[in-house]
């Protein structure tokens, strides 16, 4: 599953009611659930396996106007002692039968959130018939109602406990089954999907409004996998042929006035199966490869076998609707979802405390997989940006977790940024510890536990089993927190300019509550050393530090001029750590210009940002060694030009500052530092504009790269004061041929107060009211604008295409508010954020968790923000009611 944490982002990846806990197999790793601070929590250690295994499933879902009913067939068989013992939520128990024998109150116990048989035999056909109500699902789990009017479809999510809203089951990752599914509806929904292939189809007997489809799937699957869809959409189809010789059938689902925007798509499914089978030897093993796309999404994407469901914003594109951000986001997301048919589906997770072990590992090839699809430089930042943004804020604060926890309440609240981009670094780390042996790692992991549900210990050992071992690498999936590598160096000059360079590096993690001192973990830290007077490359090594303290030895060291070369440490951030070097501002400025990895000379340029930002030294050295790499990169990489210009965002700097955080000082300073950058190159803005005239479309990286750096130069024009540049933006959105070229000019208008301003918003909407996505873009740009009020802000939420049912147009507006934490952190920013999340914890309570959550560091800002921002989540907390909002708070208080 993708996850979208503040899916805008990219376009400029939990305790049931009053406190009581669900029945004790709410998740497979209960016996029982352990009071902590009076929450119920779910503890690893306490994982048993399934009493039965499902050897098949028959299933019979009937849709009705009103309500659905299931009824299905469980073919079960013991394996461990125990009470057979079924999940389920939100439903009416029509009818149970066991070996059919029908079951009568005394047979079977039925509490909250589950049913339990206790004398049930060895070998058990169990039959099960419920009703429910998808009609008045909200929550976006189980069999849900999605759209509205004419637009109404009915949709599943199963990740990772939504299989137990649909029928009673043992809705646990670790009992894999075959499924058969009849879909039965009015034929006013003539698309029914199901996993796997067709195998029947038609009118149902004595109902000529009404017909049905049966579906199966040969592959064992977890429940969380399952998915069916009752809809009227158009399809794309296309094929693929494997490398064993398989011809798939791809099919991708919209509505048919979206169905031109799926080409993207399909070409990026494609690129995928092909890219999977030369980097890990991976060919799809099913028939049938589907895609369908679903307005009303909480996450990105899911990875159901076979039938992959996913959000609109991230499958539909087309040159007019779609900027390049989120049409590259397409491309990757649709390749993260096929590649969990291995890693994630083939081989799936024992127990939800595995989810790392499934989402790090796909991450990390779809980050590979578009590293080669654009600059590898660039999606190297990007990547690293997120996690700097996202990730090492949630591990500075009180929502602070290893990729695998060792407890939870609600595991709908651990689809985190430590679990996916950090859970990728891991993986990262490993393969270049590695090194060619990963390749033959990862054979062995998919030889060894196909068909099969297992642990991030099972991983470590396939990865380990050609030699080198690996298994100590299990500390960073077990340890939270972000470690602080500092170092220094020292030179002993020789003879004939050959000398001796001693790296020392040093690590530290904050002890994180709950949890145990932290350990010294393997951290590789890939390194190179340059000649200081002739820019030389002289040496490159991976530096494995695995103490407290190492001292790294570089013998024989041939220098020009005798000088102490500079050493590039970290180099395409080999690990997710913060490094302090001793570097001076000289030193930085040299790598600025003389390395030859592009991610380290934009993260040189971050260094003297935050030496200005954090450590308020002067701007001079940064100017200077910016403006050079710059205008060096514009004709030989503009993406990478355009990226060598960021200034961190707030949000990220905000992670830095611990006590007394004034969101309007550190604004301050960043914009001035933005300002001082706009008006140094005030004379090469121009130049540079005029040297990328809009030209036919082309989805190519250097495209990309030009319009990426047009809409950047643009708005550092318009920051520097060009009069002219007010007609450029003006003449850029009119003649755009492309949503980049025309949002980046509506952008820029918006937050430089251009005198069009309005104008252009109002065309805008008028060009695109009926592109939902496009309208999210409409809703992002206003929410964002630093002049609107928190009253605009309202205002927007009050609109009537505001949909409260649609998490793109919430997040679209509450994300974009979010991002300013001039607006967020004041009493009036509170009161209204606040208000979204209580009321999506009546009906989105996932949504309303995550939300939340930004809101995680309130204890670090100063007084008179920090009181006001504790009294009222003290008084949210007497409001909500949703096991999900309930746990974040709970977390987020105890900083406080």
């Amino acid at each position: 599953m993708t996850d979208l944490i503040n899916t805008d982002a990219k376009d400029n990846a939990m305790i049931v009611d009053s406190l009581t806990p669900d029945a004790p197999e709410h998740n497979p790793e209960a016996v029982e659930a352990t009071v902590d601070d009076g929450i119920q929590k779910i503890y690893l250690k306490d994982y048993t396996p399934p009493s039965y295994s499902v050897e098949k499933v028959e299933l019979d879902i009937k849709l009705f106007e009103d309500h659905a009913t299931v009824d299905s067939v469980l073919t079960m068989k013991r394996q461990h002692p125990g009470d057979l013992v079924l999940l389920g939520q939100n439903m009416e128990l029509t009818a149970i039968s066991i070996s059919d024998k029908a079951l009568v109150e005394g047979d079977y116990q039925l509490g909250e959130g589950q049913l339990t048989v206790s004398d049930a035999p060895d070998d058990a056909v169990v039959k099960i018939s419920v009703r429910h109500q998808p009609q008045k699902n909200t929550e976006l789990e189980g069999l849900y109602i999605a759209g509205e009017g004419d637009e109404v479809m009915f949709v599943t999510q199963c990740e990772p406990e939504g299989f137990r809203k649909i029928t009673y089951y043992p809705d646990r990752p670790d009992v894999l089954s075959v499924f058969t599914t009849r879909l039965e509806a009015d034929k006013k929904f003539p698309t029914l999907l199901a996993n796997g292939d067709l195998i029947e189809s038609g009118e149902v007997e004595g109902d000529s409004n009404r017909h049905y489809a049966i579906w199966h799937d040969v592959s064992k699957k977890p429940s969380y996998l399952f998915a069916c869809v009752f809809a009227d959409l158009a399809v794309l189809e296309d094929s693929y042929t494997t490398i064993e010789g398989r011809e798939v059938k791809l099919q991708i689902y919209a509505k048919a006035y979206d169905i031109d925007k799926c080409h993207v798509a399909m070409q990026a499914l494609k690129d995928s199966m092909h890219w999977d089978e030369v980097n890990y030897g991976r060919a799809y093993d099913l028939d049938r490869y589907m895609i369908v796309a679903v307005s009303q999404f909480n996450m990105g994407a899911m990875e159901n076998k076979g039938l992959n469901i996913f959000n609109t914003s991230c499958v539909l594109s087309s040159p007019e609707t779609t900027t390049d951000a989120r049409s590259f986001s397409v491309k990757s997301i649709i390749a993260h979802e096929y590649f969990h048919n291995w890693t994630g589906n083939r081989v799936t997770c024992r127990d939800w405390f595995q989810l790392c072990l499934k989402e790090g590992l796909t991450v990390y090839r779809d980050q590979s997989f578009s590293a080669d699809h654009q600059s590898p430089a660039v999606q190297r930042i990007d990547d690293v940006s997120m996690l700097r943004a996202y990730q090492f804020t949630e591990d500075a604060g009180p929502l602070s977790h290893p990729p695998r926890p060792s407890s939870f309440v609600e595991i709908n609240n651990f689809y985190t940024t430590t679990v996916y981009e950090k859970g990728a670094e891991v993986v990262r780390m490993l393969a270049n510890t590695l090194g060619e042996e990963y390749r033959q790692g990862t054979d062995t992991y998919f030889e060894r536990y196909d068909g099969q549900a297992v642990t991030v210990e099972d991983w470590l050992s396939a990865l380990s089993a050609q030699g080198k071992s690996v298994e100590h690498f299990i500390d960073w999936y077990t340890q939270p927190g972000t470690p602080e590598v500092s170092g220094h160096q020292s030179f002993e000059l020789g003879e004939d300019n050959v000398g001796k360079l001693t790296v020392t590096l040093s690590q530290k993690t904050r002890q994180v509550e709950g949890y145990e001192a932290p350990k010294a973990l393997p951290i590789p830290v890939a390194t190179a050393l340059f000649d200081r007077s002739s820019g030389e490359l002289l040496e490159e090594r991976l530096l494995m530090l695995e103490e407290e303290t190492q001292d790294f030895v570089f013998e024989n060291v041939s220098t020009v001029e005798g000088i102490e070369p500079i050493v590039s440490v970290l180099r395409d951030f080999s690990a997710p750590v913060q490094m302090k070097y001793q570097y001076s501002e000289a030193d930085l400025a040299f790598l600025l210009a003389h390395e030859a990895n592009g991610f380290n000379q934009w993260q040189s340029a971050q260094a003297l940002v935050n030496k200005i930002l954090l450590q308020n030294n002067e701007p001079d050295v940064y100017l200077q060694a910016v403006k050079k790499a710059f205008l060096s990169l514009v004709k030989e990489d503009a993406m990478l030009a355009a990226r060598i210009l960021d200034i961190p965002a707030e949000r990220e700097l905000a992670s830095a500052v611990n006590s007394d955080y004034q969101p309007s000082v550190m604004k301050q300073k960043r914009d001035q530092l933005k300002a001082n950058l706009a008006q140094y190159m005030v004379d090469d803005w121009q130049q540079v504009y005029q040297q990328l005239p809009i030209e036919d479309y082309e989805d190519t990286p250097q495209a990309r790269g030009k319009r990426a750096l047009r809409n950047v130069v643009l708005d550092m024009a318009l920051t520097a004061g060009i009069e002219e540049a007010h007609d450029w933006a003006y003449e850029q959105y009119q003649t755009a041929r492309c949503m980049t070229e025309r949002f980046g000019a509506l952008s820029a208008m918006v937050n430089h107060e251009h005198p069009q301003k309005q104008a252009v918003l109002d065309d805008f909407y008028q060009r695109f009211n009926k592109e939902a996505l496009v309208m999210d873009l409409w809703f992002s740009v206003q929410a964002g604008d630093e002049t609107a009020s928190i009253a605009d802000i309202a205002a927007l939420i009050e609109r009537k295409d505001f949909d409260w049912g649609t998490p793109n147009r919430i997040r679209a507006v509450v994300g974009s508010f979010a991002a300013q934490p001039t607006k967020l952190w004041t009493k009036e920013g509170l009161q209204t954020y606040i208000a979204v999340v209580q009321k999506l914890d009546e009906t989105n309570p996932v949504l309303a968790s995550r939300l939340l959550q930004t809101l995680s560091r309130w204890y670090t800002l100063a007084e008179p923000v920090r009181t006001e921002a504790k009294q009222q989540l003290q008084q949210l907390s007497k409001q909500v009611k949703s096991k999900n909002v309930t746990e974040s708070l709970h977390t987020i208080l105890k900083a406080g």
